[in-house]
């Protein structure tokens, strides 16, 4: 790869969507696992170090392990469980150079590592996402009423994001994003909450996937004024990728722009320039393409640029989308930065834009929008 642009090597990013790694060490089958979104690596298509990911770990992630670039799988394995999980995680989350982490801690399996250990590991301030459905789940369970479901969910929502920066729908896993662009009336929501929580008392797990339900979180989302993430695209096999095209969510953007909410669109592969468009012409649409940049390795200045052909420099954030791997913390910052850097090069070399420009918009998509858009400008 060419040498980075200065004002892209020495970036401090802020990682404006992530989750916490596991703790504990894992054998190859686990580490495996958690270079995929598939649910499990099938031996019918070989090791997931045949991928474009798990060349990047063996390039990227082997020196910082104290081996050399390309060790062999097997080496870089052997090499991890020597070191130990605290300390695999410790190198990879600080080389990463992120000044701050905000973590979804909407699924978190008892391995994954809470909001306080992974500042610790990070050396850096750790702010919540707040999962709109985990939030919906936990009212259901306690059995409300369904005229009662409105209010306290309202209310648990309350108490949940005293502290958070935004919050965050899974819509895209549950119904896909073609949600009614209107605002349920309580009618509609109490119906729906009666349906939802009959099928909990049947037996049904508390899972919610209501489309009139997903709405009414979104529109509790506006109404507490946080930025609102949405998962867009790429994911695990659960969902159903043709659904999670962000131009679904056209109407509802439109009936959302009035109150000038921060709509943040995450991951968006391959939907990413249909993304970057929707950040063009609503004004509080912001981008990024965390998860998708370390899985495609290589190839994510394409994703990149492509990503940027649209969308205004002032909407694109960063994130990492890391999960499980620390080593994910570490390629997605690694691999932004090259991404970034090469685009901004490319207007460099054509003088569309001047060095200073260059590096304003570096710092732009670095973390200034992330400080901006979430209100934590100063820190």
């Amino acid at each position: 790869m060419p040498p980075l642009l200065s004002c892209v090597e020495n970036l401090t990013l802020v990682d404006h969507h992530c989750h916490g790694v596991v703790g504990r060490d894992l054998d190859r089958s686990e580490f495996e696992s958690l270079l995929t979104e598939a649910e499990a690596p099938s031996p019918l298509g070989g090791t997931l170090f045949d991928s474009q990911i798990g060349f990047a770990v063996r390039r990227w992630c082997a020196p910082v392990l104290d081996l050399p670039p390309h060790a062999s799988a097997d080496d870089y394995l052997t090499r991890r469980a020597d070191l130990g999980a605290d300390e695999v995680n410790r190198r990879f989350l600080r080389t990463a150079g992120v000044a701050a982490l905000f973590l979804d801690t909407g699924f978190s399996p008892d391995a994954i590592l809470p909001l306080d250990e992974m500042g610790t590991l990070a050396d850096a301030p750790v702010h919540e996402i707040v999962r709109l459905e985990q939030v919906a789940e936990e009212v259901a369970v306690a059995g409300p009423s369904a005229e009662g479901f409105a209010e306290a969910f309202r209310a648990r929502l309350r108490e949940r994001t005293v502290s958070a920066v935004g919050v965050k729908s899974i819509a895209a896993y549950r119904v896909g994003l073609d949600l009614p662009a209107e605002r349920p009336d309580d009618a509609e929501v109490t119906a729906a909450a009666g349906r939802w929580l009959a099928s909990i008392e049947a037996g049904a797990a508390p899972r919610l996937a209501d489309r009139t339900l997903q709405a009414f979180l979104v529109w509790c989302g506006v109404e507490r004024g946080l930025p609102i993430q949405f998962h867009v695209g790429y994911g695990d096999a659960d969902v159903d990728l043709h659904r999670c095209d962000p131009l679904l969510l056209t109407g509802l953007l439109r009936a959302i722009e009035p109150s000038g909410t921060p709509i943040m669109l995450l991951h968006n592969y391959p939907f990413h320039r249909n993304a970057g468009y929707l950040a063009q012409v609503f004004p509080n649409v912001f981008v990024d393409v965390g998860l998708a940049t370390h899985n495609v390795g290589r190839r994510a200045p394409a994703l990149i640029a492509e990503t940027l052909e649209l969308a205004p420099f002032g909407t694109f954030l960063f994130s990492s989308d890391a999960f499980g791997l620390a080593e994910l913390y570490h390629l997605g910052a690694l691999l932004f930065r090259q991404g970034l850097s090469d685009f901004l090069r490319s207007g460099l070399d054509d003088g569309t834009w001047t060095e200073e420009d260059a590096g304003r918009i570096a710092r732009l998509a670095g973390g200034d929008n992330a400080r901006r858009v979430y209100g934590l400008e100063g820190h």
